[in-house]
């Protein structure tokens, strides 16, 4: 740890962790470890996330993976295992809560941390408090994560990804300008592409930049988008850190190898979609009200469908059937190159599944059969027991 004059004062945290995924299948794999690892699917699908090793061939999230293996051709292709990352993710949570109350999640490897006022139950300021974290993470779980520590939201996630991997970046309010001015405005957490487009056009190229317009001339320009640049611009942001957001969906969907209308193919994949939705939902204590379908023909064309239910379920087989039905009233005319299935209007567990279908007698042996094969794969792994559907 070097030394900052406001190490000890600073509170407002993002942890990062490093390549997650990646680093998850090279845990789990050690052969892996010295290999570029791309987490994703089949050629036409797009890169989930990549090792460092593959980073430095130029790899990145959301990248096409013909892409992806023409920079990098000896990459190692893992397929998402969400179960695991959900596993590993909440075990870091558990290290989080023996920190603070004060953790607002933005994805299954990264949250915001307030650690105001835990000096004293932890004996030690919040940087040390942080550094344990790390340390905790590679030695029980065996994943890295990176750190920024300033005085907000804003600071804290640009510090995190200053040193990565297994970085720790400090930005005090002292210096926090200093450190802005050359930092391109593409570091503007939620300024995309289109934003940072209309930004160039006006002359702004960093943030320096930025600081010399009037926040009046801004507000013009952009809306109330200007607002909010002008105080980024010089390192201000009010928002607190929130714990807990509520999920909005949980979704899960895969772009073919080959465009395909074959419907025990399409049936075999609506399956598979229901049980790793129905998998993250059980994973977080989650259920929905409304079941989704999302295809993509083969001219790129978005189809979107959805069912409100008689009552929130987590059950794949619940999703399944409901998807399947969706699927089913879509007029046919494929072939497809995308499938997606989800839930929406997100509730507690406690309130799902808790009333029987009248229509369908069968459904409470059923869902009695799932909780049955959860336990089992609890148990043995995701691969011991598996429905003929799923090898489709």
């Amino acid at each position: 740890m070097l030394s900052h004059p406001e190490l000890f004062t600073l509170s407002v945290a993002h942890m990062d962790c490093d390549a997650f995924y990646a680093s998850v299948e090279k845990r789990d794999e050690p052969s892996l470890r010295d290999k570029p690892v791309i987490v994703g699917g089949g050629r036409r699908g797009v890169v989930t996330t990549a090792c460092y090793i593959a980073r430095i061939r130029g790899v990145r999230s959301a990248m096409p993976m013909f892409q992806a293996l023409r920079l990098c051709p000896e990459a190692v292709i893992v397929k998402p295992s969400f179960p695991k990352y959900v596993e590993a993710s909440r075990a870091i949570r558990t290290m989080m809560d023996d920190m603070t109350p004060a953790i607002e999640p933005l994805s299954l490897d990264e949250a915001f941390l307030d650690l105001g006022g835990t000096a004293r139950l932890h004996g030690a300021p919040p940087a040390v408090t942080l550094c344990r974290l790390l340390n905790r993470m590679e030695g029980e779980l065996g994943l890295s994560g990176s750190v920024g520590l300033s005085h907000n939201k804003f600071l804290a996630k640009l510090a995190s990804d200053l040193d990565k991997p297994r970085g720790f970046s400090v930005i005090g309010a002292a210096e926090t300008e200093r450190v802005l001015a050359p930092l391109p405005v593409a570091k503007i957490w939620g300024a995309g592409p289109v934003m940072q487009g209309r930004l160039e056009k006006a002359g702004v190229r960093t943030f320096a930049d930025l600081r010399r317009w009037d926040p009046r001339d801004l507000a013009a320009r952009f809306g109330s988008g200007g607002e909010r640049l002008a105080d980024l611009s010089r390192g201000i942001d009010r928002r607190a850190v929130k714990p807990d957001r509520a999920a909005k969906s949980i979704s899960n969907e895969t772009t073919f190898t080959e465009d395909t209308a074959d419907p025990e193919v399409l049936d075999g994949h609506i399956w598979r979609m229901a049980d790793k939705v129905a998998g993250r939902a059980k994973a977080k204590g989650l259920a929905g009200r409304v079941v989704m379908l999302k295809l993509k023909r083969a001219n790129h064309a978005l189809l979107t469908r959805r069912v409100t239910l008689p009552a929130p379920t987590q059950l794949a087989d619940a999703i399944y059937r409901h998807a399947r039905a969706l699927f089913d009233e879509t007029p046919q005319d494929g072939p497809y190159r995308l499938l997606g299935v989800g839930i929406a209007e997100i509730v507690p567990e406690a309130l799902a599944d808790r009333t029987g279908d009248l229509l369908d007698p069968a459904a409470p042996r059923r869902a009695a059969a799932e909780r049955a094969t959860d336990a089992i794969r609890a148990r043995f792994g995701e691969t011991a027991i598996q429905k003929g559907r799923a090898l489709r």
